[in-house]
C-alpha cells in the first residue's frame, strides 16, 4: 500500500443548488433587464393594441405577420413579457434573500477584531507614539472621531485596544431598497398584467369577438365580469345617453367589460382654434350607482383631469360622433337620372334601396364639422381653409364590396369657382379621389343634374342630332345622302360611350375600328361632334331657367361639367348623396382603467428612488484606531477604508489624521512624526 494520502473528490453540488445560484446571479439579472428594456422602448416607439387592419395597412402582408407572431402588437401582454418579468421578480428576490442579511449585519457592526497588519495595508493610515497610556488616550481618540459623525466601540483584547468606527450604513440599506424596489415594481405589473383575461381565455371561458355587431349583440362567452382585477378599455358616450360596459381591443377582435356602474354624458364641449383644429374639450359626467350613492355623482372630466370612482380611472381620450342626424338628398345616376328623393340619415345607421334590379346598402360612418385642407391661396401661397360640413359613408353592393365617400355639404371656391365636392377611395388607407361637380349660377346642384338628365334622355339627344344634321345637309350638300339613320345612331352612340366610360371608351373604340393612320381624323371629328352636342344641349338647359344671355362663367360650368361626367364612370356609385342640413349630436370618448398595481409601482418607485439616492450619496466608511504598548511608547495606529474611493473620503481622512496629531502633541509626551 502506497503512504502517499489520496485526493478526495470536491462535493458536488446539487442540481437545485447550482439552479439557486443561476438564478440569483448578476449576469441572469442585467440580461434580463436589457431584455425588459429593450421590450420597453418596443412597446414605446410602436403604438399599441390598435386594430390589426391598422398594422397591416401600415407595415404590409409580410412585415405584420413577423410582427404579430412576435407579439410586438401587445407587448406588455405577450407571454414572453410575463416570462421576463416573472424571472425577472424571481432573480431579484433570490439576490435580496442571499445579501440582504449580510448587508444588514455589516450595517451594525463595528469590527474590533481586525489584525495590525492590515490596517498597515490599507491605502488610508497613519502612526504615532505617544508616553499617554493606552487606556487613557483610548476615549480621547473615541471622541475625536465622534466629533466626525463616526459611531465608535472600543475594545481592549491582550494588551492592545481597538476604536473601531463607523457611518453611512444606510448605503447598504439603499441597495435593499434598489433591489426590493425593482421585485415590487415587477410585481405591480404583474398585477396590471392581462393574466386574468389570458387565463380565461386559455381555460375557453372567454372568446375574442371579431364581429363589428352592437354591445347588446355580444354574446356571453366575449364578455368580462366587472370582477376584473385590471383592464385599459374604451367607450364612446353619445350626448344624452348612457354606458354600462367598454370594449378591450385583443389581438383582431374584442371583448366586453361590464362595469359595476354606469355612466351618462349630460354635456360635451369643445374649444376650436381660428384654423378649426380642436383646442380644448371636456364632458359633464353622471355615476349612476344605487348600491353605493344615494344620488348620481356629477363632475366634469377633461384631458389630463380624469374622474378616479371605487378605484376607476375615467380618463377624457378623444370625442367623436354620437350619430348625428343628416338629412341627404339622394341624386340618381342611372335610370332616371335626374331624379332625387329626401332620405333621413344618421351617423351609425345603415340605409337599404334598390336600383336597377340591385341592391345597396348605404353606412353612414362619420360626420366631421370642420375640414380643414391646405390651398393655394390669391397669393399663390399654400394656405390652410376650411371646407365645412361633411358626412363620411360607405356604399356596399350585394357581393358585399364597399367603397368610401366624402361629401361635403356646401359648394367649395376653388379659383373662382364653386364645386361641389365628393371624395371616393376603393380601400381604406388609400387616398381619396375626388369629383368635382360645378356649382351653377344659384350656387346650386340642380344645374348640373338638370344637365346630366338631358343627357341622359334619348328623345333630346336624338332631337338634336336631327338638328345638327340638317344643319349639315345644308351646309355641305355633297354628303348628305350619307347622313342617314344608320349615321344618326352612330353619333347618338358616341353620346352613350361617353357617359358610360368617357373620353377614354370613345378613343378605345376608335383604336379598336378605325387603321391607324385615320384615327387622328376621326377623333378630332367625333369629339367636335360630342362637344357640338353638349353645347347645345347645355343652351337649351341656359334658356329653360332663364339665366340671360351666357357668360364666360357659363362656358366654364360647361367645360367643368364635361369633366365631372367624363369622371362619373370611375365614381361608382349610382347615387350621389347631398347634404341639405345636419344635427350635430357629439360623443365623448372615454378611456377607463382598473390598476390595482398602480399603488404598488408608485410604492416600489419610491423605494428604487431611495434606494438610488443612498447609494449615491451615501458612503459606507470604517476607522480603526489600534492602540498598543511598545518600547518608546503607546504605538497609535490609524487606518481607513471608504466604499468608494472619493476625495471626499481622502479630504476626511487627512482631516482626522490632523485632528489626531493635534490631540497627541498636547500629551504629556510628543509623539513621533506621523508616517
Amino acid at each position: 500500500m502506497s503512504n502517499a494520502t489520496a485526493a478526495r473528490p470536491l462535493p458536488q453540488r446539487s442540481l437545485s443548488a447550482r439552479l439557486f445560484e443561476w438564478l440569483g446571479s448578476m449576469s441572469l439579472a442585467v440580461t434580463l433587464l436589457i431584455a425588459l428594456a429593450l421590450a420597453s422602448v418596443i412597446g414605446t416607439v410602436l403604438q399599441q393594441n390598435q386594430p390589426y387592419n391598422a398594422y397591416l395597412a401600415k407595415f404590409g402582408p409580410f412585415w405584420f405577420e413577423v410582427f404579430r407572431v412576435l407579439g410586438l402588437y401587445d407587448v406588455y401582454g405577450a407571454a414572453w413579457f410575463i416570462v421576463i418579468l416573472v424571472f425577472l421578480v424571481t432573480s431579484t428576490s433570490i439576490c435580496v434573500w442571499r445579501n440582504a442579511p449580510r448587508m444588514l449585519r455589516d450595517m451594525r457592526e463595528l469590527r474590533t477584531g481586525v489584525q495590525e497588519n492590515s490596517l498597515r495595508n490599507f491605502r488610508h493610515h497613519a502612526q504615532w507614539t505617544s508616553a499617554t497610556d493606552a487606556r487613557a488616550l483610548a476615549p480621547t481618540l473615541a471622541a475625536r472621531m465622534s466629533q466626525f459623525g463616526y459611531r465608535t466601540r472600543m475594545e481592549t483584547r491582550d494588551e492592545h485596544t481597538v476604536i473601531a468606527a463607523r457611518k453611512g450604513g444606510l448605503n447598504r440599506l439603499g441597495y435593499i431598497f434598489t433591489h426590493v424596489g425593482i421585485v415590487v415594481i415587477c410585481l405591480g405589473g404583474l398585477l396590471d398584467s392581462k393574466l386574468y383575461l389570458q387565463w380565461r381565455e386559455a381555460t375557453g371561458a372567454l372568446k375574442v369577438e371579431t364581429r363589428d355587431i352592437s354591445a347588446s349583440e355580444v354574446p356571453p362567452e366575449s364578455r368580462l365580469p366587472p370582477g376584473n382585477p385590471s383592464f385599459r378599455g374604451n367607450v364612446n358616450v353619445s350626448e344624452g345617453g348612457q354606458s354600462k360596459v367598454l370594449f378591450l381591443n385583443v389581438r383582431d377582435g374584442y371583448v366586453v367589460q361590464e362595469l359595476p356602474f354606469s355612466i351618462e354624458l349630460k354635456d360635451f364641449r369643445i374649444e376650436h382654434y381660428d384654423n378649426g383644429q380642436p383646442k380644448s374639450f371636456e364632458s359633464d359626467l353622471l355615476i349612476h350607482d344605487p348600491e353605493h350613492l344615494n344620488e348620481p355623482l356629477a363632475k366634469t372630466i377633461a384631458v389630463n383631469h380624469p374622474l378616479i370612482y371605487r378605484g376607476f380611472a375615467i380618463y377624457q381620450a378623444n370625442f367623436g360622433d354620437g350619430g348625428s342626424k343628416i338629412p341627404l338628398r339622394a341624386w340618381q345616376l342611372i335610370g332616371e337620372v335626374g331624379k332625387s328623393q329626401e332620405i333621413e340619415g344618421a351617423v351609425f345607421k345603415s340605409l337599404g334601396f334598390g336600383l336597377m334590379g340591385q341592391k345597396y346598402t348605404i353606412e353612414i360612418s362619420d360626420f366631421r364639422l370642420f375640414n380643414i385642407n391646405p390651398m393655394e391661396g390669391k397669393d399663390g401661397q399654400i394656405e390652410q381653409k376650411n371646407f365645412g360640413p361633411s358626412v363620411v359613408f360607405r356604399l356596399r353592393d350585394e357581393a358585399g364590396q364597399a367603397r368610401e365617400y366624402e361629401n361635403y355639404l356646401a359648394p367649395v371656391p376653388m379659383n373662382g369657382h364653386s364645386y361641389f365636392l365628393s371624395g371616393m377611395r376603393e380601400r381604406i388607407g388609400q387616398p381619396m379621389r375626388f369629383l368635382y361637380i360645378p356649382a351653377d349660377r344659384d350656387g346650386r346642384i340642380e344645374g348640373f343634374m338638370g344637365f346630366l338628365a338631358r343627357l341622359h334622355d334619348r328623345e333630346k339627344i336624338t332631337a338634336i342630332v336631327e338638328e345638327l344634321m340638317q344643319e349639315m345637309r345644308g351646309a355641305t350638300p355633297d354628303v348628305a345622302d350619307k347622313l342617314d339613320t344608320t349615321a344618326r345612331d352612330a353619333i347618338v352612340n358616341v353620346v352613350d360611350q361617353f357617359l358610360a366610360g368617357g373620353f377614354d371608351a370613345i378613343g378605345r373604340d376608335i383604336e379598336a375600328r378605325v387603321p391607324e393612320a385615320q384615327r387622328q381624323a376621326a377623333m378630332d371629328t367625333t369629339f367636335r361632334v360630342l362637344q357640338s352636342i353638349l353645347g347645345r344641349l347645355y343652351i337649351q338647359l341656359h334658356n329653360e331657367r332663364g339665366w340671360g344671355d351666357p357668360t364666360e362663367d357659363d362656358a366654364r360650368f360647361l367645360e367643368d361639367a364635361v369633366n365631372a361626367i367624363n369622371g362619373l364612370s370611375l365614381y361608382g356609385s349610382p347615387l350621389y348623396l347631398q347634404m341639405t342640413g345636419f344635427t350635430q349630436i357629439q360623443a365623448s370618448g372615454l378611456q377607463i382603467t382598473r390598476s390595482p398595481g398602480k399603488d404598488v409601482v408608485y410604492f416600489g418607485s419610491l423605494l428604487l428612488t431611495l434606494g438610488v439616492f443612498m447609494m449615491f450619496y451615501i458612503h459606507h466608511r470604517r476607522q480603526w484606531v489600534l492602540l498598543k504598548p511598545g518600547k518608546e511608547g503607546t504605538l497609535v495606529l490609524l487606518a481607513g477604508t471608504d466604499s468608494r474611493r472619493s476625495l471626499d473620503f481622502e479630504r476626511e481622512f487627512e482631516a482626522l489624521r490632523n485632528r489626531m496629531n493635534e490631540t497627541l502633541s498636547n500629551s504629556p509626551t510628543a509623539p513621533s512624526s506621523p508616517a
